[in-house]
């Protein structure tokens, strides 16, 4: 049967491959030192990489100024010079000099090394968005470098949008998950892993999971053989009375455990 173009998404071009980079561990230059070069410094630190900074201290704001000195970032106190991309695995450049920041992208080019400059959209393999962050959950808001300022009111109505322990609950969720890989670890048990907290994640309130606690995940990992969610006042009812609803838990996954 010939396949019709109404069956399949329409492409958009231009847009940007929207990833979590994960850059824990990874070295990242950052050239300058002002306020821009500080929000680029944070979001950096909050992914868990190592932060160098290249910038005469006379030019820090006070905020990179904090981090170096309280040991967060490591600071070499002048200009940039080229061999400081020597063991960089990510650049970002933020500086007031037009020139200067083309001729370090030029540098990042011809050493395959991923570089932002910023305020310069074609000069740049990767955007930074507007992030919304509670906990574990992180909402980025891309305009691909052409409005900022509108990404960033349009993140923060998104974020009005949202239950206030979103982060909470999304916590919970990832011990449930955690817990659920010990019980149940063998690669084929991966559908049903998936379809289960499927279930779980739709079936109690934002509130509700956020107050669920080590002794409620697990009873309710209990009922993960039958592949069944309890409802969440029967749920409850187990933190008084452990040996209720038997039947849910007849100890069939116990093949697993160690496998």
């Amino acid at each position: 049967m010939a396949e019709t173009a109404a069956q399949f998404p329409e492409v958009q071009g231009g847009g940007s491959l929207i990833v979590a980079w994960q850059v824990k561990g990874k070295t990242v230059l950052v050239v300058g030192g002002g306020e821009v070069a500080a929000g680029r410094i944070l979001h950096c630190l909050n992914a868990d990489a190592l932060v160098t900074v290249v910038s005469p201290a006379a030019r820090l704001n006070p905020e990179v100024a904090y981090r170096v000195a309280q040991g967060q970032v490591a600071h070499v106190d002048r200009n940039f010079e080229p061999s400081d991309l020597d063991g960089a695995d990510m650049v970002l450049v933020a500086v007031d000099d037009p020139a200067a920041s083309t001729a370090i992208w030029q540098l990042c080019k011809a050493r395959r090394i991923p570089a932002n400059i910023a305020d310069v959209p074609p000069e740049c393999d990767f955007y930074f968005g507007s992030v919304h962050r509670d906990g574990p959950l992180q909402i980025m808001v891309s305009t691909n470098g052409k409005g900022p300022r509108l990404a960033s009111m349009i993140r923060k109505f998104i974020a009005k949008q949202l239950p206030s322990d979103a982060g909470r609950a999304i916590e919970t969720v990832g011990q449930l998950r955690v817990r659920l890989r010990q019980i149940a670890p063998r690669p084929e048990e991966g559908p049903k892993r998936m379809a289960w907290m499927s279930k779980v994640s739709e079936a109690y309130p934002w509130d509700e999971m956020c107050g669920l606690s080590e002794e409620d995940i697990g009873n309710l990992l209990r009922f993960y053989p039958s592949g069944k969610v309890p409802a969440l006042d029967e749920l409850k009812a187990m933190r008084a009375n452990p040996g209720a609803d038997k039947e849910a838990f007849d100890g069939s996954f116990g093949f697993s455990v160690g496998a």
